[in-house]
């Protein structure tokens, strides 16, 4: 296995179930010069990380199949992804739920709707504090 070339942009996994908003945030992270995978459920999101490694993940926490809080847990129980950031994104703004996503394994909380360009300053936040290469 090579290893990546220093020169790769970032990659985001955006997970979320709702086909408008994954599909926004995508675009405007592309736009805004990251790579992004994308992922519609849970498992697509353990498939995904597992296969592609990201170098950050957006969770929406309330997804089909698995939800966002097990997701999160099992790539944090585990050795390939333990150390990817994981960005909880989630519309239930109730108090002591980003205690509970960081308890879960999540290094961030976004209460949705966001604006996608703060979202995408979450994400260079995350990735300068992780020592990540982050498009600027």
């Amino acid at each position: 296995m090579t290893n990546p070339s220093p020169n790769l942009k970032p990659l985001v996994l955006v997970v979320d179930d709702y086909d408008d908003a994954r599909e926004m945030y995508a675009e405007y992270l592309e736009f805004s010069g990251f790579r992004v995978a994308q992922a519609r459920n849970g498992q697509e999101a353990l498939d995904q990380a597992f296969a592609l490694t990201p170098d950050i993940i957006l969770m929406d926490l309330s997804l089909p199949i698995i939800d966002g809080w097990e997701a999160t847990r099992r790539l944090k129980n585990d050795a390939r992804t333990r150390t990817i950031p994981v960005v909880a994104l989630t519309g239930h703004a109730m108090t002591g739920q980003s205690d509970e996503a960081k308890g879960a394994g999540c290094d961030s909380f976004v209460t949705k709707p966001c604006l996608p360009d703060e979202l995408v300053a979450e994400v260079r936040t995350i990735l300068a504090r992780r020592g990540g290469a982050a498009i600027r």
